[in-house]
């Protein structure tokens, strides 16, 4: 049985065993989930964020070594920021247009609604401007802050091309460092299924399926709006003839993966797999797009964010203006950018887009407990809108033309006999 299989089948059972503990063994949830459960999924978790940050410095110190120059390095970055502001602001307008027609919060009953009463300042965005910018780039390896990471490799990668020949020991280090970070992954990816399996059932045995029941018109109105822009990313692909099918079928154990531990930074690591050696990206594109798109690059935030803000604005009869359409587009919009690929993570964010369009942070506590629910969902599109975006800059950057040296065959003298 392959690796896609056993997580999917994980998957599966984890869901099972989740639901039989919730509805029939309410008083065994608490101790298996404190003493089994949360544990392997913390410690799975745990140890794919073990090999992420040494994987990705090497990947994009290497990917920007076979850059040829600084000038291409700063073009790949402005045509992967094209794309990603392209798409990123379809992936907003469908999940705020499916959130209008939909009006999931429009009528809701049988839920508690908190009065809303607080609020939040947003955070300076120069400040978070200022702090990609990392102080010590040991610092940045240790705290795993992914943006910080692309700014070090950047500057390292640039004094790699400056220094040329003198800097063949570095580069050689990197590369054992990038081999030996994919046989960790291949050893730790051998217990995959027992993560996956710990952390989908601890989710449902704890939360339930009740809560989904009772938010039914937000999930599905959140699951439509993700298919919506996976089929988007599917006709791209087809315009591009870049074999959708392929593209998918390679990525099979990223999107299971994706979808059980809920985290761009964790499938990070497998995405360079699969696409590299699966569906046949080149490698110098690769190393640096996928990297760069995890850290910046996220549909599923972006959706959630303006879906979010509207289903929060109908539950207390907010009257959806343009101006409050306009303003909650615009922060939806930027704080995608610096949403963590953690589970989670996208509604810490979205305390900045309500207190932007002054909507009562409280409705955070209504969709918190569905969000680990629906995390998976917005993890495989993430997967999909970044590793279709580095096949837009790979169609956008051609391959260089091989130089094949021609063989000269010298002229035969005549003998003298």
């Amino acid at each position: 049985m392959n690796l896609s299989t056993l997580i999917l089948t994980a998957l599966a059972v984890g869901m099972m065993f989740g639901t039989i503990l919730n509805t029939t063994f309410p008083l065994a949830i608490e101790p298996l989930d404190r003493y089994l459960l949360a544990p392997i999924g913390a410690g799975f978790l745990r140890i794919i964020q073990f090999v992420v940050v040494p994987l990705i410095f090497s990947s994009l110190i290497l990917g920007v070594n076979k850059i040829q120059g600084t000038g291409q390095v700063g073009r790949y970055v402005l045509k992967l920021m094209t794309c990603y502001v392209v798409t990123s602001t379809i992936s907003l307008c469908i999940g705020m247009t499916v959130a209008i027609f939909l009006q999931p919060g429009a009528g809701m009953t049988g839920l508690e609604m908190p009065v809303a009463t607080s609020t939040v300042s947003a955070p300076d965005s120069i400040e978070w401007l200022v702090n990609l910018i990392p102080i010590n780039p040991l610092g940045a390896l240790s705290d795993g802050n992914l943006l910080q990471i692309i700014f070090s490799a950047a500057l390292f990668g640039a004094g790699i091309q400056l220094a040329q020949s003198d800097a063949k020991p570095f580069i050689e280090l990197m590369e054992s460092i990038y081999i030996i970070s994919e046989k960790v992954l291949s050893v730790i990816l051998y217990v995959a299924p027992v993560g996956v399996f710990a952390l989908i059932s601890s989710t449902i045995a704890t939360q339930g399926l009740g809560l989904v029941v009772r938010l039914s018109w937000y999930v599905v109105g959140l699951w439509l709006s993700t298919v919506i822009m996976i089929l988007f990313y599917v006709v791209v692909l087809i315009l591009l003839k870049a074999e959708p099918a392929k593209f998918f079928s390679s990525l099979k154990p990223s999107f299971f993966l994706g979808f059980g531990t809920a985290s761009s930074n964790a499938v990070l690591p497998m995405v360079l797999q699969n696409m590299q050696e699966g569906y046949g990206l080149r490698s110098e594109i690769a190393s640096f797009a996928l990297p760069l798109g995890t850290a910046l690059k996220r549909d599923g935030a972006t959706i959630l964010q303006g879906f979010n803000a509207i289903f929060i604005a109908q539950i207390y009869h907010i009257p959806l203006t343009p101006s409050l359409l306009f303003t909650i587009g615009l922060s939806s919009f930027l704080v995608s950018f610096s949403t963590p690929g953690v589970p989670g993570s996208a509604l810490i964010t979205m305390t900045t887009v309500l207190s932007a369009a002054g909507l009562p942070l409280e409705g955070i506590a209504i969709v918190a407990g569905i969000d680990r629910l629906t995390d998976g969902f917005k993890t495989v599109l993430n997967v999909v809108g970044n590793s279709s975006n580095a096949i837009l800059l790979s169609r956008w950057e051609p391959a260089p033309p091989v130089i094949t040296k021609e063989l000269v065959v010298a002229p035969v003298r005549e003998s003298g006999y």
